[in-house]
């Protein structure tokens, strides 16, 4: 029997024993990151073959109707339905061809019929296409055997879209999809948010790029190229990516820098509160304010979100998987802010193909890949047995995020939990 266990509290269920040691929920954070940003000033109009993955700064509307005429649908022949007289069969004069692109400067009268091709404009006086699969050529002649209805296989001038009618409102990313509508509207330049100018320093002494030569004591750079990678997108300006310092004045140096020319700083490291811990110290010397640090979840616990001269901060953890998903979580959140796209983040429900043992305290998200449905049309996820903080190797097979509420410390097989995608890049 498959259990259904009901989710029973709103949000992501991240309250516990963490939140009474001062530590935010997952959703106040989500909460704070919204109402502590918003969009960034300026737009700029680009040509619709440059504009894949810009988000709108105003809707879209479409120039003219469209279709901005009567078209046949399919090969075949148009005439007037009306003009067929009796029950048939019937013989009509062909006395035009029009392909498409063209127009006919004959009009259909009586028992006339015209040679037409997908998408050409169909003449004046028909009200029909008939196939040329359903019709027998002679000659000069055609002979039609069943009555069409008018209208048949005729695309209508305005039945996609009327003239200054909204095809895409203000905030979309653009896709294909949406590219495919702008087309559609005749628009061939749009307004697109200036992109987003965003800083990444990652901080240790002890990384060195991967694949470099590395001492006993060191480590391959995973949060550089991971989050480089992510923050390579038509929307984002990577105007700087930089190995911190592990020393309070240098940071300090470093952030200015950075804030000076970025409107977001993402720092990955420094942010716990050990000895060599600097980043939160040199954010504050240079007069920034922090509006949380540190979040009632596993992994990324220390998540920081702040702001420091003009330039808005976000604090990821260190260690790689952490990093990667207070990204997913908090960092994907923080740029639709700043660049005012809509409708990202969506979570939906799904059920666990296996039983959960865990150490209840705070929400635990863990990496789960969706492996179809269940006989009652349920989605169902998979996942490690547990979470490594510093293990990103299972990363490539998984979809998305599971949220396993702060308060359990065991869910069976078929328990509903949340699930947030991966933001794909």
């Amino acid at each position: 029997m498959t259990i259904l266990q009901p989710v029973a509290r709103s949000g992501c269920g991240c309250g516990g024993h963490d939140v009474a040691k001062k530590l935010i929920t997952i959703d106040a954070a989500l909460a704070l990151i919204a109402d502590r940003t918003a969009a960034v000033d300026g737009a700029e109009n680009i040509l619709l073959d440059r504009a894949l993955g810009r988000i709108l700064a105003r809707p879209v509307t479409s120039c003219f109707m469209s279709p901005p005429f009567d078209n046949a649908a399919m090969d075949g022949f148009a005439f007037a339905s009306a003009a067929l007289p009796g029950d048939g069969p019937w013989i009509l004069d062909v006395v035009a061809r029009v392909p498409a692109g063209q127009s006919s400067t004959v009009p259909l009268v009586g028992l006339q019929a015209a040679r037409i091709f997908t998408g050409a404009k169909v003449p004046e006086g028909a009200d029909a296409v008939v196939m040329q699969e359903d019709v027998k050529r002679t000659g000069s002649t055609i002979r039609i055997d069943q009555r069409p209805k008018p209208g048949l296989n005729i695309r209508r001038s305005g039945s996609e879209m009327g003239a200054g009618v909204t095809v895409l409102d203000q905030g979309r990313r653009l896709d294909a999809r949406a590219i495919a509508a702008c087309a559609a509207a005749g628009a061939g330049s749009i307004p697109a948010r200036r992109r987003l100018r965003v800083a990444l320093l990652v901080t240790g002494d002890e990384i060195r790029a991967a694949g470099a030569r590395r001492a006993d004591a060191q480590i391959w750079d995973i949060n550089t190229p991971m989050l480089s990678a992510a923050l390579t997108q038509p929307h984002l300006d990577l105007v700087a990516v930089e190995q911190g310092l592990d020393s309070r004045d240098g940071l300090f140096l470093q952030l200015a820098e950075m804030a000076a020319c970025a409107d977001l700083v993402i720092t990955t490291g420094g942010i716990s509160v050990g000895e060599e811990d600097h980043v939160k110290p040199a954010l504050l010397a240079l007069g920034g304010d922090i509006h949380f640090s540190g979040v009632a979840l596993k992994p990324g616990k220390p998540v920081s979100f702040g702001c420091v001269r003009g330039s808005t901060w976000l604090g990821l953890p260190g260690n790689p998987l952490s990093a990667f998903v207070t990204w997913q979580l908090f960092g994907t959140a923080l740029v639709a802010r700043l660049t005012g796209e809509a409708g990202q983040g969506a979570r939906r429900h799904v059920v666990t193909g296996a039983a959960i043992s865990r150490k209840a305290g705070r929400c635990e998200l863990r990496p789960a890949t969706c492996t179809g449905f269940d006989g009652h049309g349920r989605e169902v996820v998979t996942f490690d047995a547990e979470t490594h903080s510093a293990h990103v190797c299972a990363l490539p097979d998984r979809d998305g995020l599971i949220f396993l509420p702060a308060d359990c410390d065991f869910l069976p097989a078929g328990a509903l939990v949340e699930f947030q995608p991966f933001c794909r890049t």
